[in-house]
Formats: structure tokens, C-alpha cells, sequence
């Protein structure tokens, strides 16, 4: 099975149809997405409906931060952040709110979790952006793969019995054996508002048999994304940043 995942979406149109139209021609056969839908972008509605119709044709998807906020304002979010939640909040119906409110935090199946942030506590929203956080997430599961999404920044973790994990940036488009041997932990970038310096979208393709993952980066049309943020009046370090990529 060839699963293509997709995290912190974040409200980004033209960054997700990319990524959407790359995994099919990869030969994705199901579709997994690691929260935070919205937020941040300047099409919410559409990526909530293409998720939400994903879903019923054998998709999931969890629940991230920002997806929460819609429902449940928080005080723990940026300037730019809490304004994009409350111009998001505006446009998105009841339907598309409740579909939100309605995902669940992690997924488990057979030996993979699939969460937004961590293993340790999934609805606390804790990053993992060490080896320590992800020796902390892999030693409070039973699953022997962790995938998430949160930090933006693409990054896999790999930990050998009675050793401590050891960290990997993945090269772009390379396929990464899982050894059945190791604990593995992968944080798959984001689509919507890439963080590590390379402003393609990216998203994971994940093989389960033999396992093995791929980190995809995606050009797209960031000039686009900027402007529409622009146009609904977002604040602007949320355009610049998708051409950057920081």
C-alpha cells in the first residue's frame, strides 16, 4: 500500500493541489491527513471540503492546533497566527466547523501512530524538534513508527535498541528504508507553510510493504498563495514566508 501523507495543510490552495496532483502520479493509493488543515492561508473552505471529501473515500484524517482553535480560541498562538483563526473562523460554515470539531487526535494502525504533534501527549500540542523529543514520543508509544507533522521542518528519527535515536535530514525524493530493527519517527514538513529554508511544499509517501518513506518536495505557485493572503486583508509576514520558506 502506498499512502501519501499530508501535514499542516494550513489554508494553502495551490500548495495542496500540487502536492495532491504529485501523489497521484506516484501512485498513492490512500491518503492520510496529520492536521492543521487550516490556518494561516487564504483558502480554508476549499482545503477543509478536499479533505473531508478524501475522507469518504477511505482518507483520514486528525486533528491539529489550528484546527482546534476554529472551535476553541487559544491564547497560546502568535499575533498572526490568532488573526489568521479569526478571519478562518469566517469563512468556513457549520458543516465544514463541525467536521473540524469532530477529528480525532491519533490514529493507530498496526504498527504505525499517526498524530498531528507527539506521542507523549497529542493533545497538548508539544513540539518535537530534538532527538530528546523524539526519544520522549517513540518510549511513550507501542507502535514501532510515529508519524507527524507540527514543526513545519521535514525530519526523521531513528532509534536502535539500547541506543539513544539519531537524527536524519532527509534528501528531497529519496526513498528511506524503514528497518524492521529500529523505531522510527518522521515529522513530514508541511504543504501549506514550509519552515526549513526550501519554500516546495511537502508531504510524505509512505510504503508499507516493505516499509519505506519518502520525503516529496513540490514546487508550487507561492506568488499566487501570497497574494490571496493579501487580498483578505492576512497579515503580511504570512505571504512573504511562503516564498521564502521560512
Amino acid at each position: 500500500m502506498r499512502i501519501a501523507l499530508f501535514a499542516d495543510i494550513h489554508g494553502n490552495r495551490e500548495a495542496f493541489e500540487a502536492c495532491l496532483a504529485d501523489a497521484r502520479r506516484r501512485g498513492a493509493e490512500r491518503q492520510g491527513f496529520l492536521g492543521d488543515i487550516v490556518g494561516y492561508g487564504a483558502d480554508p473552505a476549499w482545503c477543509v471540503d478536499t479533505v473531508s471529501r478524501a475522507c469518504e473515500h477511505g482518507a483520514f484524517a486528525l486533528l491539529g492546533n489550528h484546527d482546534a482553535a476554529v472551535g476553541t480560541p487559544t491564547e497560546s498562538m502568535n499575533a498572526a497566527a490568532t488573526r489568521a483563526i479569526e478571519w478562518t473562523r469566517g469563512q468556513l460554515d457549520t458543516a465544514q466547523a463541525a467536521f473540524l470539531a469532530g477529528l480525532p487526535l491519533e490514529r493507530v494502525e498496526g504498527d504505525a501512530l499517526f498524530v498531528h504533534a507527539n506521542g507523549w501527549a497529542p493533545k497538548d500540542w508539544g513540539y518535537v524538534r530534538s532527538a530528546v523529543d523524539a526519544e520522549r514520543s517513540l518510549r511513550s508509544t507501542t507502535q514501532r513508527m510515529t508519524f507527524c507533522g507540527h514543526t513545519h521542518v521535514p525530519v526523521l528519527y531513528h532509534m536502535a535498541p539500547l541506543r539513544p535515536p539519531a537524527e536524519h535530514v532527509p534528501v528531497p525524493n529519496r526513498n528511506i528504508p524503514l528497518s524492521l530493527s529500529r523505531r522510527w519517527l518522521a515529522v513530514l514538513g508541511s504543504v501549506g507553510q514550509p519552515r526549513d529554508g526550501n519554500p516546495a511544499a511537502c508531504y510524505g509517501l509512505l510504503e508499507t510493504s516493505p516499509w519505506d518513506l519518502t520525503f516529496v518536495r513540490v514546487p508550487y505557485d507561492t506568488a499566487a498563495a501570497a497574494e490571496k493572503i493579501r487580498k483578505a486583508g492576512l497579515p503580511e509576514s504570512l505571504a512573504t514566508r511562503l516564498q521564502r520558506g521560512l
